[in-house]
């Protein structure tokens, strides 16, 4: 039994009301996948629309792409240096460098090799690469001729005729060259180089429309790239031979001055050399060995005269005079002084030292060491001499060595300047030397000079096409379909803003949900045209429609289970949403169940009950609360049901405050003596303050939410009016409910098969 929420005054919404049942609010933010089934379900039209569409568009492409095909050529590059001599290359070998194998892949694209290629292969006269010289396509030709005619039409459409004459012709280079460029940009597109991975591999792959085209340019591509490897070292080859025998030539005279310069300045200064020394250093030498001789020579016989004269002053033996020792006549003169001396013994012996032969052996003696004095004096003289002449000879050589030595110090300072003139001219001779030996190198690299990379294989002729690949487009196409389907059921399911099932119109509204109201179907197979609901009630008392009916009578009857109600007001918040249809079926399903009921039209500037009923009324509501008619005079009854209906009557002036006035609170009060229920049809409480002054004055206020119409936002501000107005709102009541799509948008809706034979009942 649903019971009326109290109003909470600070949120406009009543208070502690939470929506019944499973679908809390904060179960409806949750997303679980019979919500995603249920969006599918809904959006399933459009979904499929657009994923046919998007898949039907990329196929018919896909059929329509012209067929191309690629063939891949692979170039090794190689990166060690083979000399075959021990040279220093002019043109290095690349280094195992990833940059450098990435430049090379650059290389390879570049258009200085791609324009060869097109020279190569004269591709210029090719219509694949130059457009220019295509045939038009018989759609060209069409798009053509109606371009033509446009411009024919048009009041500017030759202004190309009247060109002035006196322009200048175009430059012929510059369109061959214009030309020519353009080809070259149209090959670069269709050639692609990659490196394989870290290795030294290079993937040379080019797309034609024909197998053999494509095979070709990959393959040229490679022959040229290795081509322009050759030529540039050949050209740096000979730009080095050129420079280098340019070079050495200038060496080899700077060489000539300069040995020429060494040689003048030594015949000048004096410094001649003899097997690397100058003559002076040599005379040096000598002299000073001379010296050094002359000087020992000398220290020797000086020491042997002083040691002879010391013996001889000292009066010292014979025997200890070293000089005594080594002559001859001494040694004879003391041989005869020994014989003397055993003479003398032997006649002292016999005869005495008075004897004769005594005295002449001592007179022989004395001549005798006479004769020996005499040889020492002699030996000394002669020593002397040699002494004398050994001091001369030390001055002599003394003398030239220091006038060696000025002449030494004269050939060391200019050979500062000669050791300067030496040292330019063994740099230059070194440099001339160098030089040309990397001359007769570079020379001999003519012929054994190799490109840095070889072909590792070239590109067979393609089999079959490499574009498009038709299976995966479709894929793809498929796969963007359904992405696309799924965004846009996404971007519909968060631009919808439509109250769909009960647990939302509970949630925005903050009051109960008590009914819903089936959508008839048409009246008949080819009309858009639908049953009377008011018709469709009598004629099948048993449906689904006259069911919902009785559920949303016993759901405003006991809203509040502590008083029944009464006075009923039925709004909406914005015209179509069902309402007097709503109020008029509930009035004659209220009369049908025995009920006394009156419906009373209170939208005075629409009057949209009175003509959905089709009562015909001079006096109505109005006249009757102007006092210009009795009540029993407004009051219709309906001849099928035996409703009561207070109908308006067609007035041209209606006051404004017709339901504030104390004639309505009367008549209010004088019906619930006379009716059971009582039911008023009012206008949109969005656009007319009158129906929320109604809202305040009855017993229960049913809201009419149109399905999938309403949005949220209004439903809002409906609820918050009511509140502002405190409304004893009985519930929200949806209407023109679709059961055939009601399941994708409820938990709880039960299958439209269920419903099927109560519209079909007889």
């Amino acid at each position: 039994m649903n019971k009326v929420y109290p109003l909470d005054v600070s949120s406009g919404y009543p208070r502690g009301a939470l929506p019944v049942g499973p679908s809390a609010p904060e179960g409806e933010n949750v997303i679980t996948v019979q919500r995603v089934l249920r969006a599918v379900r809904r959006r399933l039209g459009v979904m499929v629309a657009v994923f046919v569409l998007t898949f039907v568009a990329v196929a018919i492409h896909s059929f329509q792409l012209k067929a191309s095909y690629t063939a891949t050529s692979r170039v090794i590059v190689n990166t060690r240096d083979q000399n075959i001599i021990d040279i220093g290359s002019v043109l290095s070998g690349m280094p195992a460098n990833s940059a450098i194998l990435d430049t090379e892949a650059e290389i390879l694209r570049s258009r200085t090799l791609v324009e060869k290629v097109v020279q190569r292969l004269n591709l210029v006269e090719n219509p694949e690469f130059n457009w220019a010289r295509a045939e038009p396509s018989e759609w060209d030709q069409r798009i053509n001729g109606i371009k033509s005619f446009i411009k024919g039409l048009l009041p500017f459409g030759n202004s190309d005729a009247a060109a002035p004459v006196d322009q200048p012709p175009e430059d012929p280079e510059a369109a061959e060259r214009a030309e020519l460029d353009g080809v070259i940009n149209s090959v670069r597109s269709m050639i692609s180089v990659n490196r394989v991975g870290a290795t030294y591999i290079i993937e040379i792959s080019a797309s034609s429309r024909e197998p053999k085209m494509a095979a070709l340019l990959s393959n040229t591509l490679a022959e040229v790239y290795l081509d322009n490897q050759l030529d540039t070292k050949f050209a740096a080859t000979r730009r080095a031979q050129e420079w280098l025998d340019a070079r050495v030539g200038e060496l080899r005279d700077e060489l000539r001055d300069a040995e020429s310069r060494v040689e003048a300045h030594r015949a000048s200064t004096g410094l001649l050399r003899t097997g690397g020394d100058t003559l002076t250093e040599q005379t040096i030498r000598s002299i000073n060995a001379d010296l050094t001789a002359a000087q020992a020579d000398y220290a020797t016989k000086s020491a042997r005269l002083r040691n002879m004269n010391e013996q001889m002053r000292e009066g010292r033996g014979i025997d200890t005079i070293a000089e005594a020792q080594n002559s001859t006549v001494i040694s004879n003169l003391r041989a005869s002084q020994t014989a003397l001396s055993a003479r003398k013994s032997d006649i002292m012996r016999r005869y005495g030292e008075k004897h004769p032969e005594y005295q002449k052996i001592i007179l022989e003696e004395q001549d005798n060491q006479r004769l020996i004095n005499a040889e020492l004096q002699r030996i000394a003289s002669s020593l002397e001499q040699e002494v004398l002449i050994s001091r001369e000879r030390v001055s002599s050589l003394q003398g030239s060595l220091n006038r060696a030595k000025g002449e030494l110090a004269q050939n060391n300072r200019a050979g500062v300047e000669q050791a300067a003139l030496e040292r330019d001219a063994t740099a230059t001779r070194n440099l001339f030397e160098e030089f040309n030996n990397r001359f007769k190198e570079t020379t001999e690299l003519d012929g054994i000079t190799e490109a840095d990379a070889v072909v590792d294989s070239y590109a067979p002729v393609p089999s079959g096409p490499s574009f498009p690949n038709t299976n995966l487009n479709l894929m793809l196409g498929f796969m963007l379909g359904a992405a696309l389907a799924g965004l846009v059921g996404l971007v519909l399911e968060l631009l919808d803003n439509f109250i769909s099932s009960p647990e939302e119109a509970e949630q925005v509204a903050g009051v109960p949900y008590i009914g819903q109201i089936p959508l008839l179907p048409a009246a008949g197979a080819f009309t858009k045209a639908r049953i009377k609901p008011a018709e469709y009630l009598i004629e099948k008392p048993h449906s689904g429609f006259a069911e919902a009916y009785r559920h949303l009578r016993a759901s405003i009857m006991f809203a509040d289970i502590d008083k029944a109600a009464k006075t009923v007001a039925v709004v909406s918040s914005l015209p179509s949403e069902g309402k007097t249809s709503m109020t008029y079926c509930l009035g004659r399903m209220a009369a049908m169940s025995g009920t006394k009921t009156i419906v009373i039209d209170g939208d005075i500037r629409l009057r949209q009950l009175t003509e959905t009923s089709g009562v015909k009324c001079e006096a109505g509501l109005l006249e009757y609360l102007f006092g210009e008619a009795r009540l029993a005079d407004a009051v219709q009854t309906d001849e099928k049901t035996g409703l009561h209906i207070l109908p308006l009557s067609d007035r041209k002036h209606t006051p404004r405050d017709v339901f504030g006035s104390r004639a309505f609170d009367a008549m209010l009060n004088m019906l619930q003596q006379s009716y059971d229920l009582i039911i008023i049809d009012t206008g949109p409480i969005l656009l007319m303050a009158e129906t929320r002054v109604v809202t305040s004055k009855v017993d229960q206020v049913v809201v009419a939410t149109r399905w999938r119409h309403t949005t949220r936002n209004t439903l809002r501000e409906t609820m918050k009016i009511l509140h502002d107005f405190n409304a004893n709102v009985a519930g929200v009541v949806l209407t023109f409910v679709d059961l055939r799509k009601k399941a994708h948008h409820d938990y709880t809706a039960a299958n439209y098969k269920a419903y099927a034979k109560y519209y079909h009942e007889k």
